[in-house]
């Protein structure tokens, strides 16, 4: 069996998005928050070194991961859009509660409607620039 995380890279703003991710999923950041000045002998220029080296949230059984990048350090960083996030709710509740909380301040791509398919169905990048899909089966036939 494949588990599948998550794992985000912001540009300073990684804190930030965790604490409002954790506010709508809760629970604790699991080992708490390492920063770049925590790693021994990671050679970081002093105004990175409060950046999120690494963060992970558990969201049921799945983590939801995230770190900062320190320019010159590894691959530059670049806001995309070609990643989603996929929640899947227990109940249409629910997804239109994950929705409305986490699209607050972004941009809805598609708002929560019944398609086609038999989900309950929306899309959004969130204020942090990061793409979510989320979904409620309501069709009574499982796939």
């Amino acid at each position: 069996m494949v588990k599948l995380d998550p794992y985000l890279d912001f540009d300073g703003t990684c804190e930030e998005a965790f604490n409002f991710y954790r506010s709508v999923f809760g629970g604790e950041f699991k080992g708490g928050i390492m920063r770049m000045k925590d790693v021994d002998g990671m050679d970081v220029p002093e105004a990175y070194k409060d950046r999120v080296m690494h963060v992970s949230l558990p969201v049921g059984n799945d983590l939801l991961m995230g770190s900062d990048v320190v320019p010159g350090m590894g691959n530059p960083f670049h806001q995309g859009n070609n990643n989603y996030i996929s929640a899947t709710a227990d109940s249409r509740e629910e997804a239109d509660r994950l929705f409305n909380e986490l699209s607050a301040g972004g941009e809805v791509e598609m708002p929560m409607q019944d398609m086609f398919w038999g989900d309950y169905f929306g899309s959004f990048k969130d204020r942090f620039g990061i793409m979510w899909m989320i979904s409620w089966s309501f069709r009574s036939d499982p796939v």
